[in-house]
């Protein structure tokens, strides 16, 4: 089975003030890119659904398309538009947490909005899907496109789980994109932990953590044990894992791993192989694993 994780940056082209490659369609430009992959399970962030900016495609409908993905859900707690330099003017219409599917991809219910995708060619027996919710506090964060820093309010977020069916039996994927305030991330992967851990295992988190070193895996750890006191450690393929891989922010010269692909419940004998191809447009690079599972 391969797998993969991109934050696709909403289709935004590696070339500055570059819409689209010349004579190719947004909607062609992402669906030929996702099916360059090769995947059988895709995590996408920063999709956007309806939107200007982005050709007003359908991002995770094309992406599904050209994935062949038999089912699909996307999620979005943020409905409205970006307005540049003053962050998001958000639609009162659609509050809260929106998750679309297949059968959503002809309509345009739901208006214009952002979040994230799972996409599978397996079969997929159940969907969840789950809001996170911001912190009130503005950072200075590197935007893609601009000089310098620049001051960031944290948004809702929106998390997605699919119990999906595989050659060897059942197991369980979260896509994930976590704020980008140290600890808020945390609180909310450990909130993600909890949330999935009545689903069947093994267990796969990926996405954009925006936590760097061995972060993730510690908190996700350290919340599973705090759940389980009585137990002293876990060990095997029972324990969290961070499969790695090559940094993959900033694209053009990656030097952190923002992106990562976390494991509870499948050896490290299973994992055949990782990789961060390059790709015509986003800050982030894909990353990709194979896993003998």
């Amino acid at each position: 089975m391969r797998l993969a994780t991109f934050n696709i940056l909403h289709g935004r082209p590696v070339s500055a003030g570059q819409p689209v490659w010349p004579g190719v369609s947004a909607r062609g430009l992402l669906a030929d890119a996702v099916e360059s992959l090769g995947v059988d399970v895709l995590v996408l962030q920063e999709v956007d659904r309806f939107q200007e900016r982005s050709g007003r495609v359908d991002q995770a409908a094309a992406a599904a398309a050209g994935m062949g993905a038999g089912d699909w859900r996307y999620a979005s707690a943020l409905h409205g538009v970006p307005v540049p330099g003053r962050g998001w003017a958000l639609d009162p219409e659609v509050p809260g947490l929106r998750v679309y599917g297949p059968g959503d991809a002809a309509a345009r219910g739901g208006g214009s909005s952002h979040g994230l995708a799972l996409l599978c060619r397996l079969p997929v027996r159940r969907w969840y899907a789950r809001q996170l919710a911001p912190v009130s506090v503005r950072m200075p964060l590197r935007v893609a496109g601009r000089p310098g820093l620049a001051w960031a309010q944290d948004r809702p977020r929106a998390a997605l789980a699919a119990v999906v069916e595989g050659e060897y039996g059942l197991f369980t994927v979260v896509a994930v994109h976590l704020s980008f305030v140290p600890g808020w991330n945390a609180v909310q992967l450990a909130g993600i932990r909890r949330w999935v851990s009545v689903l069947p295992g093994p267990h796969i988190v990926a996405g954009d953590f925006n936590m760097v070193g061995p972060l993730p895996r510690l908190v996700l750890a350290a919340t599973t044990r705090m759940d389980h006191p009585t137990r002293r450690g876990t060990s095997g393929c029972s324990a969290w894992r961070d499969l790695g891989g090559e940094p993959t922010y900033p694209s053009h010269r990656p030097r952190v791993r923002f992106d990562r692909i976390l494991t509870a419940g499948i050896s490290s004998g299973a994992v055949r192989g990782m990789s961060s191809p390059s790709m015509p447009f986003s800050d982030h690079k894909p990353l990709v694993t194979e896993l003998a599972w």
